[in-house]
């Protein structure tokens, strides 16, 4: 028989993470409720019988007991008793450890979770957050090619392996952003030989990795152990990582704990008391709801902490409320302040909030060093997900104005460059290439090659926060499939057989990443900086953007850097403004290199069609 203790709750208000306390003499259990009239725990050994532990009415709504001996490697779900019936069992709104499919909550010692070196671990410098360029991924995209070169094919060990650390490092990108991996609802975690796919916006229990990137999901520690081995093995890389967080809603509602325990609490509701569905899934979460939002920010602050996460990429994040997120960037600056945050700032549809007061785009500049994906550079380059109009990059100059206000970081929505998420593609719609392909007719492959550098330079020399889609830079394509959430690996997998093929798109990524990183004039950090330093040039070309970051003297090795895009299948030529030093190409004509392809005229220059010169003016060495 267990002996237990049951106490009310402490002076202190227990943390919603305090759900379960392990040390090898007690377990101590506390979970939330205002509506129950009774809650009990109810502890597994390793079959379906358990033993009910009951639990007593503290401060605050915390229900509370303590159970004295060893029980690692039990299980428990928590019940409530409330309209006079028992709920379904939970696993608790913050299980940490959970059974295979997240059934139930895990009793485990979470210091043998630690791979060797773990208290060692730390995060690569980040001595500037506008220094950031963001490589979007999906583990088994990622890995599971059969020429990755990766043993742990799908799993978080796959990027613990020499080859695809070594291929992120030569790349140049300073944070890996990859697709949710705690745990989710639609992989059958027990059937992983069916290789079912899914993105895994669907959560289940937040705050426990995914069993399916597991090598034994069967086994509450070794998801964790693997997880942090991932994220610690990135680190020696010198490589961040950023957890995509869907915290706006749940798999479904009495299927999950945040339905089961606190019926209706958690979400949001329509006037006639159905569930509001502002993230076209089903229904929303209330993260203006006090303990919400508390478990929002614990939650995050438990994933920083625990699991040395660097940064969080928040889904539909225009459903949350602007308090949300500001308590949220305040509690991670307690921890680490270049933990970065950003997120999507809309909602696939209305919110049950008022507009106003959610952390959509246009009121970004509100939640201070939280950034927004700018659709708007987005749509300018390759155009609407929503139509199969071309963009700039691709040959249509409607787009002119909203890519030069994307290269200086849109200041009437972003406050600051870095809250600028400068993109054109994610997981999200149509890759690059399919993207350019349905909206362009009768263009050879050799232009929508440089079209695709084109969209992407324009990316990586504004001044907002560079996010790049994993396997662009290897001309991948899904097959014209624009929402591939649950298409096959065929499908999705990053194409790692056409580094070859594609070589010349693979370089030229990859020299316009080091051009960014060698050139602060390109991420000047703040508006200030940008709004004295950024200036737009005359092109007498309605297809020609001429971007000019001048005076850089003690911030640049460049004494300026001027950027020509030309969006149109036929050549421009611009004339220079004047210069005292030296003008060096660093790109042109579908070439890039950092340390500079020629010298370039003081004169007039050429742009080649549907691509950039990029020129750095560099003083004159002194005589001797």
């Amino acid at each position: 028989m267990l002996s237990v203790a049951l106490v009310a709750c402490a002076a202190r208000q227990p943390k919603m993470e305090d759900e379960c306390l392990y040390s090898p003499s007690k377990t101590q259990f506390a979970f939330w409720s205002n509506v129950a009239e009774q809650m009990e725990v109810l502890i597994y050994g390793e079959t379906d019988s358990y033993e009910t532990v009951p639990l007593t009415k503290g401060a605050n709504d915390f229900w509370t007991a303590t159970v004295k001996g060893d029980l690692a490697g039990k299980f428990y779900t928590v019940r409530s008793f409330q309209n006079g019936e028992w709920s379904l069992e939970s696993p608790g709104i913050f299980a940490k450890a959970v059974s295979v499919n997240g059934q139930k909550a895990a009793i485990i010692d979470f210091a043998k979770t630690n791979p060797e070196g773990w208290d060692a671990d730390v995060r690569p410098a980040m001595p500037d957050m506008t220094d950031i360029v963001v490589y979007e991924t999906h583990l088994r995209d990622f890995t599971m090619s059969p020429y990755s070169g990766v043993e742990h094919k799908g799993k978080f060990l796959g990027l613990t392996e020499e080859a695809p650390l070594n291929y992120l490092k030569e790349l140049g990108i300073t944070h890996l952003q990859i697709l949710p991996f705690f745990d989710y609802g639609s992989i059958d975690e027990t059937t992983l030989g069916k290789n079912r796919y899914n993105w895994g916006y669907d959560p289940v229990n937040y705050n426990a990795p995914e069993g399916g990137y597991s090598t034994n999901p069967l086994d509450p520690s070794v998801r964790i152990l693997e997880a942090k081995q991932m994220i610690q093995a990135l680190h020696k890389a010198g490589i961040r990582v950023i957890m995509d967080v869907v915290y706006n809603h749940t798999y479904d509602v009495m299927g999950c704990a945040l339905g089961r325990v606190v019926p209706q609490y958690f979400y949001r509701l329509n006037e006639d008391g159905t569930y509001a569905n502002g993230s076209g899934c089903g229904n929303e979460t209330a993260s203006d709801h006090e303990m919400y939002r508390k478990f929002m920010v614990e939650s995050v602050c438990y994933w920083a902490r625990e699991y040395h996460i660097d940064g969080f990429r928040f889904d539909l994040m225009g459903i949350h409320d602007q308090e949300t997120m500001r308590q949220i960037r305040a509690a991670l600056d307690e921890i680490d302040p270049t933990i970065l945050t950003y997120g999507e700032g809309w909602a696939a549809m209305s919110p049950a909030y008022p507009y106003e007061e959610l952390a959509m785009k246009q009121w970004t500049y509100k939640m201070p060093r939280v950034g927004a994906f700018s659709d708007d550079i987005r749509n300018a380059l390759i155009g609407s997900p929503f139509d199969h109009d071309p963009g700039f990059a691709s040959g249509n100059p409607a787009g002119v104005k909203d890519v030069m206000r994307g290269l200086i970081a849109c200041p009437e929505w972003s406050g600051e460059p870095m809250q600028h998420v400068s993109y054109i593609t994610c997981h999200d719609n149509y890759c690059l290439r399919d993207r350019i392909e349905v909206s362009t007719k009768d263009v050879n492959e050799e232009t929508r090659l440089r079209m695709n550098k084109l969209a992407q330079t324009a990316v990586l020399v504004s001044q907002g926060m560079s996010f790049l889609y994993g396997g662009e830079e290897l001309y991948r394509t899904k097959q014209g499939i624009d929402n591939s959430y649950q298409s096959p690996d065929s499908i999705n997998i990053i194409p790692w057989e056409n580094l070859e093929k594609y070589a010349d798109l693979h370089e030229y990524y990859k020299q316009m990443i080091a051009i960014r990183r060698a050139h602060k004039g390109f991420r000047l950090g703040s508006a200030e900086a940008v709004q004295k330093h950024v200036e737009f040039l005359d092109a007498d070309n309605d297809q020609v953007i001429v971007y000019r970051i001048k005076d850089l003297e003690g911030i640049d090795t460049a004494k300026s850097l001027l950027v020509f895009l030309n969006g149109s299948a036929e050549e421009a030529t611009v004339t220079m403004p004047e210069a005292e030093g030296n003008y060096v190409l660093l790109a042109y004509d579908g070439h890039a290199n950092a340390e500079g392809l020629d010298f370039a005229s003081h004169e007039q220059e050429t742009v080649a069609p549907y691509s950039a010169t990029i020129i750095a003016e560099y003083p004159q060495p002194e005589e001797e």
